[in-house]
């Protein structure tokens, strides 16, 4: 019988083999070294990369968005009970100067730390507003959410900011910073850019308007007063 003989590797095969897994050991090394990353989405999800995560940037506000309202920053220093009390019912008060109920009642809402808006009455646009909102031209006057109460009553005011879930005492943070009073109604003057009609002067300036003639007054306004 003829045996079989097993063939061993050369010295030169086993320098060969060697060497290539020497190389191969070196490619492979950065990529060990490199890591893996735990990325954690916008939306939570978890996934894992040989990159690491891009650093957050600042969010820019899109052109055209208006900036946060202030009574929604206000809003936002409030505890999560009381924002969620105060999103449900929303306390305005409606005063005007020289008003002692008024005084009475923001001191009342002050105490007891209910966040709420101020408006102002104090001109004749204000009046009407108030006429159309409540019905009358009584001050103070108070809503607690679609509640209206009209003229200042302590044990009234306290019976619907305890109905609405207002805490009794104040819950407010000392960084809290009360919105200033406005009008109940924005008055803005602008005057709309309209074209000239007076004549223009052979050198291409606008005339000036003629004075105004001095009317004699009629004989049963000896004062001369005009209306």
């Amino acid at each position: 019988m003829n045996a079989i003989r097993p063939e061993f590797p050369t010295n030169e095969t086993l320098l060969r083999l060697l060497s290539a897994s020497l190389i191969a050991l070196a490619l492979a090394t950065p990529a060990l070294a490199q890591g893996v990353y735990r990325i954690v989405g916008p939306d939570g999800k978890v996934s894992f990369s040989d990159q690491p995560q891009p650093a957050a940037t600042p969010s820019s506000r899109p052109a055209g968005a208006s900036a946060p309202s202030s009574a929604a920053s206000t809003t936002a220093q409030l505890p999560f009970e009381l924002r969620q009390v105060n999103s449900r019912f929303p306390v305005t008060l409606y005063s005007s100067r020289d008003c002692a109920p008024c005084n009475s009642g923001r001191n009342l809402l002050n105490a007891r730390g209910i966040p709420y808006t101020e408006k102002t009455v104090d001109t004749p646009q204000d009046s009407d507003a108030l006429k159309r909102l409540s019905g009358e031209l009584s001050l103070p006057f108070l809503t607690i959410g679609g509640q209206q109460i009209k003229g200042y009553s302590d044990t009234e005011w306290t019976k619907f900011l305890d109905a609405a879930g207002y805490p009794k005492q104040s819950a407010l943070p000392s960084s809290y910073r009360r919105p200033a009073p406005s009008p109940l109604v924005e008055i803005r003057s602008e005057e709309a850019a309209t074209p000239s009609t007076a004549p223009a002067t052979a050198q291409g300036r606008t005339a000036p308007a003629p004075a105004e003639v001095p009317v004699a007054p009629p004989a049963q306004n000896p004062a001369g007063i005009r209306f």
